[in-house]
């Protein structure tokens, strides 16, 4: 994976520029006319003559100045009357706000992990092994991978993959909705989703199996509790539970039940989110457009090292058809890499690299499959 440098603010062009001007916020909620909008590029803003960045970046927001000088990140609805809000146009420095677009070194390995450099294609080969390494290393580095799924993940017959990547410490948050949790519950309790039996076939009543799953959670006051009680004895929440990985579910108007953890008030369930976006190191989206979107329209597109140097955000998109993959892209998320693919595949064979990587490491994993039962990759694609 390539990393960059902060721009030299020592070279006398940067050293001509101007302070950022900063105009107090009207009202709570709305910004002043002028505001810098912010990308999910690094910004860097000029303050008493030095430069510095805001802090918890992402895109569509505003930039504001605390009373001991931080910067922050602020979307505009948390704006409050009085803020010190940044205002300017231009992203050139020549106004005091600069934004870093050349990221992406001229000399960097063309098959590396790279800001916008992957068109969306079916067709386009899958390094499933570097992915893996990537997955690993987040590990490694105590990273905060944040997977963001849908329902198609858990119909697709792919939570016990799911699974074992949380049991196994690659899944920092996840981030999902209420059909998620649902159908994965109703799959531990009654081995159905959405009625549907493992090989595929309509059960007598299915159809209400998914109400009976909510109800008996709600029953129980959480999907903890539920856990606890030994309700959901497997699956994705029941190891995002034993495991202490956090989630976040949120409503839509669609929603049944919805379950107790769902979270129905969407500013609320923005800020929930925001609070592992902010600390995400990588990302996962697998087989959801509209979280996707949300997520990526709240990640910065890269990761600043502990050294002062900087990194891309490896952003991964997996979907059965390129119009997600490329949405993202075209909603700002430029540096997602779009697997075009279902998510029982992608999660199936990016676990047999997983664990093929931790065999040669000679650390195997919990719940590792055996590996005479283990189909090669190309056998997994067939």
């Amino acid at each position: 994976m390539t990393t960059f440098s902060p721009p030299d603010f020592s070279d006398p062009e940067f050293e001509s520029y101007p302070d950022a001007r900063f105009v107090a916020a009207p009202s709570d909620g709305v910004l002043p006319e002028g505001f810098f909008s912010t990308t999910n590029l690094p910004t860097f803003v000029r303050v008493n003559g030095s430069w510095v960045a805001p802090r918890e970046p992402r895109m569509d927001s505003g930039i504001v100045l605390a009373a001991d000088g931080t910067l922050w990140v602020r979307e505009g609805r948390n704006i409050r009357h009085g803020d010190l809000v940044a205002v300017g146009e231009k992203e050139d420095g020549t106004q005091g706000i600069y934004v870093q677009t050349q990221i992406t070194p001229a000399t960097g390995d063309d098959g590396a992990f790279t800001f916008m450099s992957s068109e969306v294609s079916r067709e386009k080969p899958i390094d499933y092994a570097h992915m893996a390494r990537l997955l690993l290393e987040e590990k490694e580095r105590g990273g905060y991978p944040v997977w963001v799924t849908g329902p198609a993940l858990v119909h697709s017959r792919a939570r016990s993959d799911m699974s074992w990547f949380i049991a196994n410490g690659y899944v920092g948050a996840l981030l999902a909705g209420n059909a998620v949790a649902v159908h994965d519950i109703e799959a531990s309790i009654y081995g159905t989703t959405l009625g549907m039996s493992s090989t595929g076939e309509i059960t007598q009543g299915g159809h209400g199996l998914h109400m009976r799953a909510i109800n008996r959670v709600r029953a129980a006051g959480s999907i903890a509790n539920a856990v606890e009680q030994g309700i959901i004895t497997d699956g994705i929440m029941y190891s995002c539970v034993k495991h202490h990985v956090p989630f976040v579910l949120t409503g839509s108007i669609r929603d049944d039940g919805p379950l107790p953890d769902v979270i129905t008030d969407m500013l609320r369930a923005q800020d929930a989110m925001r609070q592992h976006t902010i600390k995400a190191t990588f990302a996962v989206m697998i087989a959801t457009a509209l979280h996707a979107i949300a997520t990526g329209n709240m990640l910065p597109a890269f990761v600043r090292q502990p050294d002062g140097t900087m990194r891309e955000l490896p952003t991964i998109c997996v979907d059965s058809s390129e119009f997600v993959v490329s949405k993202l892209k075209d909603r700002g998320t430029h540096q997602a890499f779009g697997v075009v693919t279902n998510a029982q595949d992608f999660m199936h064979i990016l676990r047999l690299y997983v664990e093929r990587e931790l065999e040669t490491r000679g650390t195997p994993a919990r719940g590792t499959r055996a590996s005479a039962a283990r189909p090669s990759p190309s056998e997994a694609r067939g």
